[in-house]
C-alpha cells in the first residue's frame, strides 16, 4: 500500500495542503484560490479537500502522518522572551497576540485533528517539523540535485530567520543559523512598509518598483551608506544585526519606527497609493542593493561551508529573482534550484517531504534531468463538461475547437492583432506565479501592451512589469541566460540586439514618460535596467502552453508572449472556469480560453452578474 502523508501550512499567511504518495507529489494548492481570500491564512480545509480527493483519501487510517510546517510551542517561547527582552514595549500588541495563542495557537495538534476528523475521520500521527526545516526540504528533496548546498531565507519562523545547510541523499544539516529580531526578510518588509506598500504581499512591487531608482543618484548612494551604517550591520559571511531602534515589529503593530526613519532619510513614509516619486524609487534600488549584496554573502558561505557546487534556496527571500539572477551571474555554483512555492504555502509541501524522508528514512528518488514538481501544475483540473455548465449557466456564446492545433492558430492570429487573452488549461500552478494554465496573455512587442494589461485589466500601478513566457529552446536567443528559468525566478538581461538605446536624460525623465520608452523589440516585457523576469516554457512539461508560444513564433516570428497571472488586483489568481469567466467579463480582456473552448468579449450580450460572488478589489 502507498505510503500517503499530508503536508498543512496555516495560520500566518498563504496557508496550503499538499500529498505525497511514496515520495511523488500527488497534489498542492493555496486555500486562497478556493476562498478568494487573498493570502488566506485559515486552515486550508478546502485545499486538503483537494488533495485527499486526487489521491482518494476517505480515511485518516490511510494517512501514514500529518505534518505541520512549524513547531507553535517553539513560536510561542519566541514570542515570550521577545516580549520580555523589550518590556515596557509592545503592550498593546502583547494583549492583542497573547489571548489568541493560549485559545487557538498553542493547541494547534487538537485543532489539526479536529479540523481534519470532519475531512478525513480517524486519529493519527501528527509531526511538527521546524519551519526553516519545512523550506529546506521544499527545496532540496524536489530538486534535481543528489546533493546541494541549502540556503533558506524569510521573514522568520520560530526562531530562525536564515539558515544555511547540507542536503545528501534522504538527509538535510543545518550548519548555521541566524535568528530573530535579525532578518534580512523582516529588514525588507519595512522597506517595502515605508515605501507605502502592504508587507506580505507588496515585496515584489518594491523589487520592481527599485529598477526606475538612479543609481548614479547621490540620494541612492547616501541611503545606501545609512542603511548599512545606521540601520543593518552587515557581515562578511553575510549575517546581519538590526538596529532595533529603527524596527516595531518585534512587539509593535507596524514594521517601522516612522520618526527614526523619517529622521535619518529626510522622506516621509510614502501614502499609499499615491504615485511614486524618484526618492521612493531611490529608496526601494538602495534596499535592493543591500538585500542582493547580503544574498551573495550568504550564498558566497554555503558554498565554502558545503564544499558543494549546486545550491537549493527556498523562503520567501528566494522569490526575489533579482537577488538569484545575481547568484547565478556571480559563479558560485556550477547551478541552483529555488522551490517555486518558496514561501509559506510551500511549507506544506516541505513539513510533508521532511516526514517521508527524515521521520520515516525511506530512499530518495532523484531525477538529475528534471525536478520533481511537475512544472507547479499541482492544483485543481477542470473537465469539459466543468466549462460548459459555466457556459450554460452564463449563456455564454462560445465555440469548440475539435482540433487544438487550430486554436493556437487562430489565437496566436488574435495576439498579433493586439487582443489580451485569459488562457485557462489543465491543472492550477502551485505557488505565487501563473505559468501558463491561469494566465494572463499578450504581444510582447505591443508598446502599448503593458499599459494596457496594467490599467484596464489588472487594475493595478502602472510601473509593474510583465514576465516573458519563451519556449526553453529559444531563451539564449532573446536574454542572456545560459539554462531553463522554468519557474520566473530568475531575472537576467535582455540580450543586446533586440534592445533600443536609452535617451541621454533617461534618469531625468518623469515615472511615466521613462515606464513607456520603447527600450527593446520586445518592449512589453522589458524592464527599463533591460532586465526580464523568465519563464523558459517546455514541451514535455506543458505541452499545450508551448504549443500556443510555437504557433505565435511561426505566426510573428517571435517565439515570446507577455504572461501575467489570471486574476485582477487584491484577487487571487483564478481556479474554476467560473472564476476565469467571471473575471474575463469584469476586465478590459477580448478573448477567454479554457481547454479547447474560446469566448470572444464582443458576443457576451447575455452577461449579467449574479451579485453572489464579488471580486476582492481592495487595495493591497
Amino acid at each position: 500500500m502507498a505510503k500517503l502523508i499530508l503536508g498543512i501550512s496555516a495560520f500566518y499567511h498563504d496557508s496550503a495542503a499538499a500529498l505525497l504518495s511514496d515520495g511523488e507529489i500527488v497534489a498542492a494548492a493555496q486555500e486562497e484560490r478556493f476562498t478568494r481570500r487573498k493570502h488566506d491564512l485559515s486552515f486550508p480545509s478546502n485545499a486538503v479537500r483537494h488533495v485527499l480527493h486526487e489521491a482518494g483519501v476517505t480515511s485518516r487510517e490511510q494517512l501514514c502522518a500529518v505534518a505541520f510546517y512549524d513547531k507553535p510551542f517553539l513560536k510561542f517561547e519566541r514570542l515570550i522572551e521577545t516580549y520580555h527582552a523589550f518590556a515596557p514595549r509592545g503592550l498593546k500588541s502583547f494583549l492583542k497576540a497573547i489571548p489568541v495563542w493560549i485559545k487557538d495557537k498553542l493547541f494547534i495538534r487538537r485543532l489539526l485533528q479536529d479540523e481534519l476528523a470532519s475531512l478525513c475521520p480517524g486519529r493519527g500521527p501528527v509531526l511538527f517539523p521546524e519551519h526553516h526545516l519545512s523550506h529546506a526540504a521544499s527545496a532540496f528533496f524536489p530538486s534535481p540535485f543528489e546533493s546541494a548546498a541549502v540556503l533558506t531565507i524569510d521573514g522568520v519562523g520560530e526562531w530562525a530567520t536564515t539558515t544555511i545547510g547540507v542536503g545528501k541523499g534522504n538527509s538535510i544539516q543545518i550548519l548555521r543559523q541566524l535568528d530573530f529580531p535579525h532578518s534580512l526578510g523582516l529588514f525588507y518588509s519595512a522597506c517595502t512598509y515605508y515605501c507605502g506598500f502592504k508587507v506580505n504581499s507588496g515585496e515584489y512591487k518594491l523589487m520592481g518598483l527599485a529598477p526606475y531608482g538612479n543609481p548614479d543618484s547621490p540620494e541612492t548612494r547616501k541611503w545606501r551608506e545609512l542603511i548599512l551604517e545606521e540601520i543593518l550591520d552587515v557581515r562578511e559571511d553575510g549575517s546581519i544585526l538590526l538596529n532595533m531602534d529603527y524596527f516595531a515589529y518585534a512587539t509593535g503593530l507596524t514594521m517601522c519606527r516612522d520618526a527614526k526613519w523619517e529622521q535619518l532619510l529626510g522622506i516621509k513614509r510614502r501614502e499609499k497609493e499615491s504615485e511614486p516619486t524618484q526618492p521612493y524609487m531611490n529608496l526601494a534600488l538602495a534596499a535592493q542593493q543591500v538585500t542582493e549584496e547580503v544574498v551573495l554573502r550568504l550564498a558566497r558561505t554555503a558554498r565554502e561551508l558545503t564544499g558543494e557546487s549546486l545550491l537549493v534556496m527556498a523562503g520567501g527571500v528566494a522569490l526575489n529573482c533579482v537577488a538569484n539572477g545575481r547568484i547565478l551571474r556571480a559563479g558560485l555554483f556550477d547551478d541552483l534550484w529555488i522551490q517555486p512555492a518558496a514561501g509559506d504555502a510551500g511549507g506544506a509541501l516541505g513539513a510533508a517531504y521532511a516526514a517521508h524522508h527524515i521521520w520515516q528514512g525511506e530512499k530518495r528518488q532523484v531525477n538529475n534531468r528534471a525536478d520533481l514538481m511537475k512544472g507547479a501544475y499541482l492544483g485543481p483540473l477542470y473537465s469539459s463538461q466543468d466549462i460548459l455548465r459555466v457556459a450554460r449557466r452564463f449563456a455564454a456564446p462560445h465555440v469548440e475547437y475539435g482540433d487544438f492545433d487550430l486554436l493556437c492558430r487562430d489565437v496566436a492570429e488574435l495576439l498579433a492583432a493586439g487582443h489580451c487573452i485569459g488562457w485557462f488549461q489543465g491543472r492550477m500552478e502551485y505557488g505565487p506565479r501563473a505559468l501558463g494554465h491561469r494566465s494572463i496573455l499578450g504581444d510582447p512587442r505591443n508598446e502599448e501592451m503593458q499599459r494596457r494589461l496594467n490599467l484596464k485589466i489588472k487594475f493595478r500601478e502602472g510601473f509593474r512589469p510583465f514576465a516573458p513566457a519563451v519556449l526553453e529552446e529559444d531563451i539564449g536567443e532573446y536574454f542572456d541566460l545560459d539554462r531553463p528559468s522554468p519557474y520566473m525566478l530568475l531575472v537576467a538581461p535582455v540580450r543586446v540586439e533586440h534592445r533600443k538605446p536609452l535617451p541621454g536624460g533617461f534618469a531625468q525623465m518623469g515615472l511615466w514618460e521613462r515606464l513607456y520608452h520603447v527600450r527593446s523589440d520586445i518592449p512589453a516585457v522589458t524592464h527599463v535596467d533591460f532586465s526580464a523576469r523568465i519563464q523558459s516554457v517546455n514541451r514535455n512539461i506543458s505541452e499545450r502552453f508551448w504549443k500556443l508560444i510555437r504557433a505565435f513564433k511561426e505566426r510573428t516570428g517571435c517565439g515570446v508572449l507577455v504572461n501575467t497571472s489570471f486574476n485582477v488586483r487584491g484577487e487571487p489568481i483564478v481556479c474554476t472556469p467560473e472564476d476565469a469567466y467571471r473575471c474575463f467579463m469584469r476586465t478590459d480582456m477580448d478573448i477567454l480560453v479554457m481547454e479547447n473552448y474560446l469566448f470572444r468579449k464582443q458576443d457576451q450580450a447575455h452577461w449579467q452578474d449574479s451579485g453572489d460572488w464579488q471580486a476582492s478589489y481592495e487595495l493591497d
